[in-house]
């Protein structure tokens, strides 16, 4: 990255420096080219992270990780820096610490000694199985069912829209337990790939390929241990892995702008026009001044919201929904006008800035679409003046 001045602020300790450092390191001498088999390259990277030790940020130090507990700023540069280089290898890093979220925080020693140092050294691909055909934003929607039968439970129903679908040996999913009506009625539970009544309905394809499928679930019985947590407390579960890996995601779009800023300066000034880099005219300056500017403001409201979780607050639920609206909006806009300096190349398949163009617009949808964002931060600020 040409600019990493950004490390100096005071949201940072030398670990987070040092970690950054090395990460770039490492990028700088992998191989990120990719094959037309999205699953066999995505089983690559999550290896790849593991054996390199960089997973180990998304458990904590007690079942193999590197810190005490889940720190946020180091998942957000490790994610920064990986979305810098690769998309898929974000996204490879990203669902290890999302999709076993709930073990680190709320499940037992013995599930998190069955899983957790697995998925640190990327022998276990792990999934968050959480949204439905009709339950996305409106997770108290949910129907797919988890009726306690003596020491089992029997889940019914599908989930959709779900990353590593297809690939992961282990799925966090959640389901109606039916102690309470809406979102106080669910429950989170461990599925194992293997389990003979789960089933992968089909295979979804997106603009950027990434696994992604629907989960079918027909009385696929788990032990009553396989719960996450106590009973009804599946919202609460979900909320607290998304108050971390929300400001995450607003990393990886970090990541993706700062890429798209470094392709057009560098476009710019070597391109001739009427004689000249295009870099000299004043309509490129502005749309770099631009591009620069929304690039140091998201940087602000991400590691704020890091730092703020790592250091000061329980929650930052308020935060994490200003870090994520306000990045991958803003990314969105920086990789568009990298697209437009580039002109006819710049929408040209290979093309860096065309490959990010299509990484960045599931950011704005997936863990709280913007509009969803937007609710979550008004309603929050109205619950602070109130107090």
């Amino acid at each position: 990255m040409s600019d990493t001045s950004y490390l100096a602020w005071p949201f940072f300790d030398d670990k987070h420096r040092e970690l950054q450092a090395a990460l770039q390191s490492w990028c700088e001498e992998y191989d990120f080219a990719r094959s037309d088999d999205v699953d066999s390259d995505c089983k690559t990277l999550v290896k790849d992270l593991g054996t390199a030790g960089w997973l180990k940020n998304c458990v904590p130090a007690r079942w193999g990780g590197a810190s005490a507990k889940l720190d946020v700023r180091s998942i957000a540069l490790c994610r920064e820096t990986l979305a810098y280089h690769s998309g898929l290898a974000d996204f490879s890093f990203a669902m290890q610490g999302l999709g076993s979220g709930a073990l680190s925080l709320f499940a037992s020693d013995d599930m998190c000694e069955r899983y957790l140092p697995k998925v640190a050294a990327g022998e276990c691909i792990a999934a968050f199985a959480l949204s439905e055909a009709k339950a996305g934003s409106d997770v108290a929607a949910m129907e797919t069912s988890a009726e306690l039968a003596g020491d089992e439970y029997v889940l019914n129903g599908e989930k959709t829209w779900i990353s590593n679908g297809g690939i992961a040996h282990v799925y966090c999913v959640f389901a109606r337990t039916g102690d309470a009506p809406g979102s106080r009625g669910l429950s989170a539970f461990v599925v194992d790939a293997t389990n003979p009544g789960l089933s992968i309905k089909e295979r979804i394809e997106t603009m950027a390929p990434h696994p992604l499928a629907t989960l079918s679930f027909k009385d696929c019985r788990v032990p009553a241990s396989a719960r996450i947590g106590a009973s009804g407390q599946g919202f609460k579960v979900a909320m607290a892995i998304l108050d971390v890996f929300r400001t995450s995601v607003a990393a990886a779009a970090l990541g993706f702008a700062r890429r798209a800023l470094d392709e057009a300066l560098k476009h710019t000034s070597s391109r001739q026009l009427f004689g000249a880099p295009l870099s000299a005219l004043q309509m490129t300056e502005a749309s770099i001044a631009d591009m620069a500017t929304e690039i140091d403001a998201s940087a602000l409201l991400v590691f704020r919201s890091a730092w703020a979780k790592d250091c000061h607050q329980d929650r930052v639920t308020r935060e994490a929904a200003m870090a994520k609206l306000y990045a991958t909006e803003a990314a969105q806009r920086v990789i568009d006008r990298a697209v437009q300096l580039f002109g006819g190349s710049g929408v040209t398949k290979g093309n860096i800035v065309e490959s990010l163009y299509r990484e960045i617009r599931a950011l704005r949808i997936y863990e709280g679409a913007s509009e969803i964002q937007k609710v979550i931060i008004a309603r929050q600020t109205y619950k602070g003046a109130n107090r």
